[in-house]
């Protein structure tokens, strides 16, 4: 047993909402929804990370609006039919003692893409008409996000409105599905984040100019949606703390923003970086182990907010060095939770916390605590050379 407490493996209460460990399972795109409904896949999808240890688990990107979905079988909270699939999920989870959040958003100027598997460009104007559900960019300039994609409409004072109306409808889908969390997704390039670049806003109004202006969407949506989201309930918030184009949002100005939205009732921010102009399948960032860090350590020490940090951490020390040092209070996983599911659980042993498979589902745990005695002496015997060759034998046959 490891006589160090493990901070991976320490609850944390967020509200009040404890979570039983600090692994949180990155938003992580499926396109696998029917128009916006979750699906069985949903259900494995997500339902596997519950049984695999995790503290909390956010969905992929739901949209508030089907003009903003980044693709076409994104998840949804546009409509009340939405929300009984994901309820079903949310109890599942919940059985099986993890929290679940929502990450609720808007894809703006870079709606409409393939999935990765496709190439994820831009679906082509006669792409977006042929959808059952209507499509249209929306950004604060008409600038595209970059080749191959159509300028977006500018929005003027009732459209911001309505977007901002969208959040918070979403939001209160999202308490009827029974989530813990909901994560607002401010990054990536997508509608909030292109409104926060002076590379992509170029409004003169209220609603861009100087960063007070172009911090106003944010602001609103977060003050809006901490309205309508229960008290006691943790929100969250995505950022691209650099969003990736020169000369546009850089650290200093996530700091300042992270203040604001403390200000609003925002409890975390998700710190990830890039996508102002890229396409959804790649992002030009230099990527090492644990390359997100820095910026999550920045911004909690300076605005004095919790934070989570997401990118490239693999390792059970890694993540738990994170949390040592302060640079986190949260450690997200994405494709490496992909690759290994139970990532939790095997990082408890490795760790030297869970050495009788206690932690693990009771259906899975007593199956995998009877065969590690016998695993051990099998992996033993097979490490160490045999004295004499073994003689093969024969059974006599019976005439």
């Amino acid at each position: 047993m490891n006589a160090t407490p493990s901070l991976l493996f320490s609850p944390l209460q967020i509200r009040q909402l404890t979570l039983r460990n600090r692994i949180v399972i990155s938003p992580m795109c499926q396109h696998a929804a029917d128009n916006g409904h979750a699906t069985p896949w949903h259900m494995v999808h997500l339902g596997k990370f519950a049984l695999g240890g995790a503290g909390l688990i956010l969905t992929e990107s739901t949209a508030v609006d089907p003009r903003g979905r980044i693709g076409t079988a994104d998840l949804g909270l546009w409509k009340d039919s939405q929300i009984a699939p994901l309820r079903d999920i949310v109890d599942f989870v919940h059985a099986n003692g993890a929290a679940i959040g929502v990450q609720l958003a808007h894809a703006g100027r870079k709606s409409g893409s393939q999935p990765l598997w496709d190439g994820g460009a831009a679906l082509s104007e006669s792409q977006l008409a042929a959808d059952t559900e209507p499509w249209q960019r929306l950004g604060p300039s008409p600038l595209p996000a970059g080749p191959g994609w159509s300028a977006p409409v500018s929005l003027d004072d009732a459209g911001i409105e309505a977007v901002v109306a969208r959040f918070v409808d979403a939001t209160v889908r999202a308490e009827a599905a029974g989530f813990d969390v909901v994560e607002l997704h401010f990054g990536h390039g997508y509608l909030v984040a292109s409104f926060l670049s002076p590379n992509a806003n170029h409004r003169t109004d209220e609603w861009g100019g100087d960063i007070a202006g172009r911090m106003r969407l944010a602001l609103s949506i977060a003050l809006r949606v901490r309205a309508a989201w229960p008290a006691g309930k943790p929100l969250f918030c995505r950022l691209s703390a650099v969003d990736g184009s020169v000369d546009g949002w850089n650290l200093d100005d996530s700091v300042l923003l992270a203040r604001e939205l403390k200000r609003c009732g925002i409890d975390v921010i998700d710190c990830s970086s890039g996508g102002l102009t890229e396409e959804t399948r790649a992002l030009p960032v230099p990527r090492g182990l644990g390359f997100q860090v820095p910026f999550s350590d920045r911004i909690r020490r300076a605005a004095d907010v919790m934070t989570q940090a997401v990118g490239m951490i693999v390792d059970p020390l890694q993540a738990e060095q994170v949390l040592a040092d302060g640079q986190a209070d949260l450690v997200a996983l994405g494709r490496e939770a992909l690759f290994d599911p139970y990532w939790p659980h095997h990082a408890a042993a490795a760790l030297g916390i869970d050495p009788a498979y206690e932690r693990w589902p009771l259906r899975h745990g007593v199956w995998l605590a009877k065969r590690a005695p016998g695993l051990a002496h099998a992996r033993m015997a097979a490490s160490q050379p045999a004295d004499q060759p073994e003689v093969p034998t024969t059974r006599a046959t019976a005439r």
